[in-house]
């Protein structure tokens, strides 16, 4: 399954950047020769990724992020049987 990876995604579900299908898929993200697993959203045109600062809340109850800048390679996670 060769599927093209967006330019920008999002694990929240309000965001007009998310996809549920490819989420479940299993998306990774190398940054900056890095592999992340705490990535809340990416864009490799701009070049950032957003991860949760902490265990801090913002005023509606959701996690606080800060943008990271760098190089961000995202890939398809593989399939274990």
């Amino acid at each position: 399954m060769s599927q093209e990876l967006p330019d920008r995604l999002s694990c929240d579900p309000r965001s007009p950047h998310h996809n549920a299908d490819l989420l479940e898929r299993g998306v990774g993200i190398r940054f900056n020769g890095v592999e992340r697993n705490d990535v809340e959203e990416y864009c490799v045109s701009e070049g950032w990724i957003r991860v949760a600062f902490g265990r801090s809340l913002d005023r509606r109850g959701r996690p606080m992020t800060i943008k990271l800048k760098g190089t961000v390679e995202p890939f398809l996670l593989e399939l274990s049987s």
